[in-house]
C-alpha cells in the first residue's frame, strides 16, 4: 500500500514569496516540478492590503477578495494580475489590487493546480433560490471543505467543513463564531459528485453567479479536519502525514481570525509571522499564535486563544511540501 497518493506535492500546490516591482514581472516557482496554477491566493505582506484571488474559470482579470463581502471586479487587461504561466504567474502595474505588485513590497502567492488526483476542483454554478438544489463537482471523492462566494452580490464568504458537518457554517470573511443553518447547505453533506445548496442568498442567490472552491482530502498530501487546543505553550499535535508547506486554522466555536501559515515566509520553526484569510493587515510578529511545521504535521506553540484555546476545536486545512514517507518508502526530513 502506498504511504501517499502523491509522490510530488510541487504538481499542485505552491508558495511563492516575491518582492513587488509595479511594473510587468513573470513570476516562476521555486520548486523543482512545473506547475501552472488555476487558483493564486495574493497577499501584501508590507502594507494592509485586501487578499486577492484569480482563478483560471472566472479568468485572470476576475478578482475577488476574501476579507469582505464585495463582488467581483475585473482589472484592465494591462493591470493586476495578467496571467496564469505554464510554471507560475504573471502581474503587472496595480490598478485596484496593490496584493499582487506593489512596487518594493513584499507579496506571498498561495498557487493551487485544479486536479481531481489532488482533490481540488472549481465550480462556477448560478443560483436558482431553491432549497435542495445541487452543484456538481470532479473530484469523485465527497469534499472535506468548500467555500462559496457570489461574484454579483455583496454577500458573505460561506464555508463548509467536514469538522462542523452540513448543518453548520462558518464565514471565511468574518470573525463570528459558526452558525446553524438549513438555508446553507440544505442539511444535506456533500458526495462524490454534488453538494447541496439551502435557498439562502448568500449560497443560492436567484440567478446570480458563484464560484465554489472544492478540496477533497488526499493522503499524504492535504489534510483536512480538527484538532482540540490545550492552552500550552507546548500545544497540540497534529498529524497530517506529510510536511506542510501550508496551513490554515479557524476556531469555529469563537469569534477568531482565520490563520494561514506557509513554509516560504518564515523559512524555520517557529512559524510566527502570520496573515489572515479574512482582514488585511501585513506579515504580524507579536510571537503570538505561532505553529511549528514538522515532517508529519504541525506543533502549536503558544497559549493563545486563536490556534490554541483550551478546550476549543479547531477546523484546519493543509497541504503538504513533502509526504512523511513517499510511494515507495522513502521518508522525508523535518526542516
Amino acid at each position: 500500500m502506498a504511504y501517499t497518493a502523491i509522490d510530488d506535492p510541487e504538481a499542485y500546490f505552491q508558495v511563492k514569496a516575491y518582492t513587488g516591482t509595479g511594473s510587468e514581472q513573470s513570476l516562476t516557482f521555486d520548486g523543482d516540478t512545473d506547475m501552472q496554477p488555476d487558483l493564486v491566493w495574493l497577499k501584501n505582506r508590507t502594507d494592509a492590503r485586501a487578499p486577492a484571488l484569480v482563478d483560471s474559470v472566472r479568468t485572470a482579470k476576475k478578482v475577488l477578495r476574501s476579507d469582505t463581502t464585495a463582488a467581483e471586479q475585473t482589472s484592465d487587461a494591462d493591470k493586476d494580475f495578467e496571467s496564469f504561466d505554464s510554471d507560475g504567474f504573471t502581474v503587472s502595474t496595480p490598478q485596484t489590487w496593490n496584493s499582487m505588485n506593489e512596487s518594493g513590497d513584499s507579496l506571498v502567492a498561495w498557487c493551487f493546480k485544479e486536479s481531481a488526483t489532488a482533490g481540488f476542483d472549481i465550480v462556477s454554478y448560478t443560483g436558482d433560490g431553491n432549497a435542495g438544489a445541487t452543484v456538481s463537482h470532479s473530484l469523485s471523492a465527497a469534499p472535506s471543505f468548500y467555500v462559496v462566494k457570489t461574484r454579483d452580490s455583496t454577500y458573505d464568504w460561506r464555508a463548509y467543513h467536514k469538522g462542523i458537518g452540513e448543518t453548520k457554517y462558518f464565514n471565511l470573511n468574518q470573525t463570528t463564531a459558526a452558525a446553524t443553518a438549513t438555508n446553507a447547505w440544505n442539511d444535506t453533506a456533500p458526495t462524490s459528485s454534488v453538494f447541496s445548496l439551502g435557498d439562502g442568498s448568500t449560497v443560492n442567490q436567484n440567478t446570480d453567479n458563484f464560484i465554489a472552491y472544492c478540496f477533497a482530502e488526499k493522503q499524504g498530501f492535504s489534510k483536512i479536519d480538527k484538532y482540540n487546543g490545550n492552552g500550552n505553550a507546548d500545544g497540540a499535535f497534529v498529524y497530517t502525514g506529510f510536511r506542510p508547506a501550508w496551513v490554515m486554522i479557524r476556531d469555529p466555536g469563537n469569534a477568531e481570525n482565520t490563520f494561514i501559515f506557509d513554509n516560504k515566509r518564515d523559512g524555520y520553526n517557529v512559524n510566527k509571522v502570520l496573515l489572515y484569510a479574512n482582514t488585511t493587515p501585513a506579515d504580524t510578529t507579536t510571537g503570538a499564535n505561532q505553529i511549528d511545521l514538522l515532517s508529519n504535521g504541525f506543533k502549536c506553540r503558544s497559549t493563545d486563544n486563536g490556534t490554541n484555546r483550551s478546550g476549543a476545536t479547531f477546523l484546519y486545512m493543509a497541504f503538504a511540501e513533502a509526504p512523511l514517507v513517499n510511494s515507495n518508502g522513502v521518508p522525508n526530513n523535518a526542516r
